[in-house]
């Protein structure tokens, strides 16, 4: 208490003469009195000569170099403790912020110093250390480096230098603060602490260094990767480019193909017309003379001459002439065509595809299920292959029919043999396999018969008897006219093609009784036999105007509708001359023009106009090869989503598929146009 005293006492010391405060920096001059360094500095700030010490007027002939007053300092940071005065915020001198090069001797305050000595709390030149160095009285001081940061090592509380480091607190100590505030603490001396801090830091850089290394090393790898993923990125473009262009050629290269087919047809039918033309001027000029001759004769009907004369008409007179009916649709053009239509359907629908699913699509393990004799038609119970996928899986038609390469058809006996979607694979029964032998004998006797059926190749192919199975897509898009249209077809002719048919027995399984709905059968349709019999009159029938009637186009609706299952019915025709068969949602439309049924995206038919066979939907019309069938038969299968058109006679030959997804259930349909034309709903029996 009476050091504190004392030191509190010393406040007058303490004070600069010029600012009237606690001294803050201060340095002296070779006369003995200290100032404040910034005072000071400020005190002489406009005086350009005779510079003079502002306590005592002694005349300094040039500036003098202020030294930093380094005990007076100390006194000053242990009063300001002991009196709670803080620290000045900054220190302006010039003399702490000097390198470490720089610090003079604290006993000459000229030479630069070479040692400082840690007991002393001083630094010294070469000439004043020499004592330390050569006196046993010095012997044990300790002496190191000079250091800039003398001051900072004393400590604020004790004056006393730092020798110590406490763990505990993390902060230098004196001796003194050891005994009291730190008893008990865990404390190491300040060289093993900077050892050790110094070797902790020293480890740190080595991780930064080689964490450094890495990441530039990375940005290295980087950027390399920049440049490869550039020139990947140029070569991918330029396989893509590749691949588009080629496709884009094969397209381009097909449709000048198609152009110059269809201008071969024309010429070709412009070379029959002219033909014709010549040889009908040539009768008429045959025909022209012998009028002559008999004008010549009836001008001389009196003469002997007359009564003698005997004119023989020319022959051809016997020959009736006619205006034949030519046109461009060759089997060639159309295939073009439909293929054109298919492959442009096609391709709608896999660009609607998300593009990670188009390779599934596109993989080629659907061509083993679709193409190659003796395959079946298996695709959707193998791969599950949507119908849009079926065009890309076929070869080119026009290739097919020219190479007259071996074509795979479509079996709709496999899809008859499937189990539905919904209904698991059924467990075989011990009988079952002495069944299924006696089949596959069977079968292969009839594969056996069809061998020995071998076709005649001296027969005209254009008039072959080769009937096309055709299977059709969403939109009606057929298969058949996308892979070869062949003229002419006889579904009872002996040929390879003809094998394709189905057991007549087999599709009666799924026989339903079918009856015409009145309430919606148009005004021209007549209906009798108990509503199985639809005909088409001029006079309109008196039937009531309600919503479901069809006003605008001729046609009726049964009255039951199916969404599942498999069902099967057969319709016979009065004439296959302007009448359609088919299916329709119940929201077909009743009124307007496109109640049409094929005109709208809630129907499909089949339809004879004329002599042309067409499947419509959706207002897209692909051209069939016509069978001229007298009965019809319809298999729905609701489960795989699609309705399969058959020629009936002792067996049933496929013509027409189409596949679509069921939102709810469809009605069978039937349009009707020609008077006196009829469909008749066939009594099921085997």
């Amino acid at each position: 208490m009476a050091d504190s005293m004392s030191l509190l006492g010393l406040e007058d010391e303490l004070t600069c003469s010029i600012c009237l405060c606690l001294f803050e920096n201060p340095v002296s001059l070779i006369c003995g009195h200290s100032f404040c360094a910034n005072c000071l500095e400020a005190t002489w700030k406009d005086r350009i000569s005779s510079l003079s010490c502002p306590h005592c007027r002694m005349v300094f002939p040039s500036k003098p170099e202020l030294k930093k007053n380094t005990v007076l300092s100390a006194v000053l940071d242990a009063y300001r403790i002991k009196a709670g005065v803080s620290e000045p915020v900054e220190e302006h001198f010039e003399v702490k912020k000097k390198d470490p090069d720089a610090i003079k001797c604290d006993n000459c305050m000229e030479a630069k110093a070479v040692k400082t000595c840690l007991t002393c709390m001083a630094s010294y030149c070469e000439d004043h250390v020499r004592p330390h160095r050569e006196n046993a009285v010095f012997r044990a001081h300790q002496l190191c480096d000079p250091l800039a940061d003398l001051m900072d090592r004393l400590c604020s509380d004790h004056g006393k230098l730092m020798e110590f480091f406490c763990n505990q607190h993390q902060r230098c100590i004196c001796t003194t603060c050891l005994q009291d505030m730190h008893k008990g603490c865990e404390f190491i001396t300040a060289d093993e602490r900077r050892f050790k801090q110094k070797t902790d830091l020293t480890d740190k850089l080595n991780i930064l260094e080689v964490k450094t290394d890495k990441n530039q090393q990375v940005v290295i790898q980087m950027k390399e990767q920049q440049i490869k993923l550039k020139d990947l990125a140029a070569t991918r473009k330029r396989i893509l480019e590749t691949e588009y262009r080629q496709i884009r050629e094969m397209i381009d290269r097909d449709e000048k193909e198609a152009m110059l087919a269809i201008d071969k047809e024309q010429e070709k039918g412009q070379n029959k017309l002219v033909s014709l033309i010549k040889k009908f001027n040539e009768n008429v000029e045959k025909m022209s003379r012998t009028k002559s001759e008999i004008n010549i004769l009836l001008d001389q009907s009196q003469s002997l001459a007359f009564l003698k004369a005997s004119v023989d008409l020319p022959s051809v007179v016997n020959f009736e002439p006619h205006n034949p009916r030519l046109s461009v649709e060759s089997k060639e053009v159309i295939a073009y065509h439909s293929s054109a239509v298919a492959l442009k359907e096609w391709i709608t629908k896999l660009m609607e595809q998300p593009l990670e699913n188009r390779i599934s699509v596109l993989k080629p393990e659907f061509e083993k299920a679709v193409l190659g004799t003796g395959l079946g038609f298996q695709v959707r119970n193998q791969f599950q292959v949507i119908p849009s996928e079926i065009p890309a899986l076929l070869p080119n038609p026009r290739d097919m029919w020219m190479q007259k390469a071996p074509i795979a058809w479509y079996d709709p006996s496999a899809r008859l043999r499937s189990p539905s979607p919904n209904q698991g694979p059924k467990p075989k029964a011990s009988g079952s396999k002495q069944k299924n032998s006696s089949n596959n004998a069977k079968d292969q006797k009839d594969n056996k018969e069809r061998k020995d059926q071998k076709p005649n190749k001296s027969r005209n192919r254009s008039k072959g008897a080769n009937p096309v199975f055709s299977k059709s897509m969403e939109n009606l898009l057929d298969i058949s006219t996308k892979i070869v249209n062949i003229p002419d077809i006889n579904p009872t002719a002996t040929s390879p093609a003809v094998l394709n048919f189905v057991k007549r027995s087999d599709l009666l399984k799924y026989g339903t009784i079918l009856n015409f709905d009145v309430r919606t059968a148009h005004k021209r349709i007549s209906l009798s036999e108990n509503n199985t019999k639809a005909s088409v009159s001029d006079d309109p029938a008196h039937y009531s105007d309600i919503p479901l009637r069809f006003s605008v186009c001729s046609q009726v609706l049964c009255t039951k509708g199916f969404s599942q299952g498999r069902h099967y019915w057969e319709i016979k025709m009065s004439s296959n001359n302007f009448c359609g068969l088919g299916l329709a949602y119940g929201r077909i439309d009743r009124k307007g023009p496109s109640s049409r049924l094929g005109r709208n995206a809630d129907s499909w038919c089949v339809e004879w106009f004329n002599v042309k066979l067409s499947a419509w939907h959706n207002s897209i019309e692909t051209v069939l090869q016509n069978p001229n069938p007298s009965r019809v038969g319809v298999l729905l299968d609701c489960d795989e989503g699609s309705a399969t058109f058959y020629t009936v006679q002792d067996r049933a030959y496929p013509f027409h598929t189409f596949v679509f997804p069921f939102t709810e259930a469809v009605y069978p349909a039937f349009w009707i146009f020609s008077n006196g034309s009829s469909v008749s709903l066939s009594k099921l029996s085997n």
